[in-house]
């Protein structure tokens, strides 16, 4: 390497056009017909757009590490190379009608730090990563964020490992099947701070004609899985006071949840999100349902107590429908308040740049809360367009996209140290 220049951190600056060019051709694994991106974890699509992104940072001198789970680790040397790392970084996976931008942004813009700081020359104190996590979005493999919850010590490995798609495959299974279960022990290292970069998923900073959303801290969250058993019978004979129909259960629970969020605003949020019914026969009256519900809240105790309503009141259901209930709570984050330190970092690169920013709470679930119970952690929010995500239509502007790359790696280089 070279020897570095003297440069002012506020003067250094991404490529934001390799980085927009590199996010399209991710793009390229797994498109749908509206534009978006189907890459759903550890299938096919999942391990060629993991081999891409390791095949770049390879070119841009990284070295490339994996751990049990699947995490990915690409490492730019500092100049004290055992001083623990500034990290970056977020998903590759997507929704199963997912956009172009949730995840894969966060990844590529982490990717083009490194690229940056190598077209100039810039040695950091710290060495640099950029982690690409497994299974963020949950939507193959329940819960959510599953692979970075081992990594911070909310879930062990074989509890990781042991997760199962629909088709009863698991995490382990799958991750040996595309050539990524590693041998990289799952965390109990020392990260220097971590700074994700992602789309805000919201409305609130296109709303406001923000740039960057300085992000202070994530929503608690608590995820439900409900089974409810009746009695399947005929829908012509079966008369109305002698049936036990579990779908009627279910929409009196859809109701009592959007009831518990409503009460809560305007900072709650509450879904029901799936609803399986069986036999699932147009003349025969439901025997039993499958279905998930999901509080999110910045309060602890308010969403504590949005879970004491819905458990009684689950109880009051089953028993004027006449059914049975199986109720398990299966996964619950309390409310993230990142890291001021680091908060500051991002807060001072959006500054130098001259970028407008506010502060914001995250409404979604990201690794990076996960990461803030091991690490100092901070994200860096830019808008979409419409406030949509999750969604084939999710949109950044260019100019968006290469602003957040330029506060992330003002704030990396200011954690991170060197010049």
């Amino acid at each position: 390497m070279n020897e570095p220049r003297n440069l002012s951190i506020a003067n250094l600056s991404i490529d934001g056009d390799r980085l927009w060019q590199s996010i399209m051709d991710v793009a390229k694994i797994g498109p749908t017909d509206k534009g978006g991106s189907r890459r759903l974890a550890l299938t096919d699509l999942d391990r060629e757009a993991r081999d891409l992104f390791i095949s770049w940072c390879e070119t841009a001198g990284c070295s490339v590490t994996v751990d049990q789970m699947g995490n990915i680790f690409a490492r730019r040397a500092g100049r004290d190379d055992s001083l623990p790392p500034v990290v970056t970084g977020s998903h590759l996976d997507t929704q199963p009608t997912g956009g172009r931008f949730d995840g894969v942004y966060g990844v590529l813009a982490g990717l083009e730090v490194i690229r940056s700081l190598n077209d100039l020359d810039y040695v950091t104190d710290h060495p640099i990563e950029v982690v690409v996590w497994t299974n963020e979005e949950g939507s193959r493999f329940a819960p959510a964020m599953i692979s970075s919850g081992v990594f911070g010590g909310q879930f062990s490995l074989e509890h990781g490992l042991s997760r199962a798609d629909t088709d009863g495959l698991t995490i382990g299974q799958e991750l040996e099947r595309i050539g990524y279960a590693g041998e990289l022990p799952v965390g109990g290292r020392d990260l220097h701070a971590y700074v994700e970069a992602h789309i805000e998923q919201g409305p609130i900073l296109e709303d406001e004609e923000i740039t960057i959303g300085v992000v202070t801290g994530a929503q608690g969250q608590r995820w439900y899985e409900i089974t409810l058993t009746g009695q399947e019978s005929h829908a012509g004979t079966t008369p109305m006071e002698r049936r036990k129909d579990a779908l009627v259960g279910a929409a009196r629970i859809v109701d009592l949840v959007h009831r518990i969020g409503m009460d809560n605003a305007p900072d709650a949020r509450s879904t029901v999100g799936m609803i399986e019914s069986y036999p699932n026969s147009r003349n025969v009256i439901p025997g039993q349902v499958f279905m998930t519900a999901e509080f999110r809240h910045p309060d602890d105790d308010i969403l504590r107590d949005m879970d004491a309503k819905l458990r009684v009141g689950l109880k009051e259901i089953v028993d004027e429908v006449g059914l049975e209930s199986a109720f398990e709570e299966i996964f619950y984050i309390a409310p993230i308040v990142f890291d001021e330190r680091c908060v500051a970092a991002v807060r001072n690169a959006a500054e130098s740049r001259d970028l407008s920013a506010r502060e914001i709470i995250s409404g979604a679930g990201h690794d990076a809360c996960n990461v803030a119970a091991v690490a100092p952690t901070s994200m860096i929010f830019i808008p979409c367009v419409d406030g949509i995500s999750h969604n084939e239509v999710e949109d950044a502007k260019p100019e968006w996209v290469s602003a957040g790359g330029q506060v992330l790696l003002g704030a990396m280089l200011e954690l991170a140290g060197g010049g």
